[in-house]
């Protein structure tokens, strides 16, 4: 491996959607810098956290249709039987509900915790409140995506949070979408629920850390063997 290599190794990618951000951050920086060096600095350091929060780095996703990874980098904050939100059309029965909360240090990345077709994507606009509340999914802003996988329709619910104002969904109703494969973002801190059918056994508790793409959040079917990879 090259020196060059190394280098370009060492720095984790940022997501197109953070460019502007990160421009006027830098902009505003190299202005103050006319007026106090310590303004420069300041600036300069929080162009630095605006590149950080929008990094997006590849993740190695299992390729199992019978594992479900999480949506979002974060804490788990929920685990147990939830009705879903109605606008997905999953009907008024309890679905086991998986949330992921992230901060403002989370790469904030959506991924898909299936693969399969998805049939529906609904936003519903609401409130702001903090994201680690339980009414949080009813209340709060969001946008859902219904995803028609090998083992039933799975979705997953983007929840804007109390410093988010903005939700990212660039994936299509009637497209095909893979397991790890980004569909959205949020910004500055906020959560991600995903509904599954109660077949699904958590392998999951609150308080763990997981990693969108990687971590696995909840498992259909029996013990499962090491399954295949994919980086993305």
């Amino acid at each position: 491996m090259s020196i060059a290599d190394t280098i370009r190794n060492a720095f984790v990618p940022v997501h197109r959607e953070g460019y502007p951000f990160i421009a006027g951050f830098a902009a505003v920086a190299v202005l103050l810098g006319f007026f106090s060096t310590s303004l420069f600095w300041i600036g300069a350091i929080l162009t630095a956290w605006c590149a950080y929060f929008y990094r997006d780095p590849e993740r190695v996703t299992p390729v199992d249709d019978r594992l479900v990874v999480s949506p979002a980098d974060g804490v788990v904050s929920a685990v147990g039987p939830a009705v879903p939100p109605r606008e997905l059309n999953l009907g008024t029965a309890e679905m086991t509900r998986i949330s992921v909360f992230m901060n403002v240090f989370s790469v904030h990345v959506n991924r898909a915790p299936v693969r399969g077709k998805i049939v529906r994507i609904e936003h519903r606009p609401g409130k702001f409140l903090n994201a680690e509340l339980d009414k949080a999914s009813q209340e709060n802003e969001r946008n859902g995506i219904v995803i028609d996988s090998p083992n039933g329709q799975v979705a997953a619910v983007q929840i804007a949070g109390l410093v988010a104002r903005r939700i990212l969904c660039w994936a299509d109703v009637g497209g095909n979408i893979a397991v790890g494969e980004r569909f959205g973002l949020i910004r500055f801190g906020s959560r991600v629920d995903v509904f599954l059918p109660t077949n699904a056994v958590a392998r999951v508790s609150v308080g763990q850390t997981a990693v969108a793409g990687e971590t696995i959040l909840a498992e259909f079917g029996g013990a499962s063997h090491p399954p295949l990879v994919r980086v993305s």
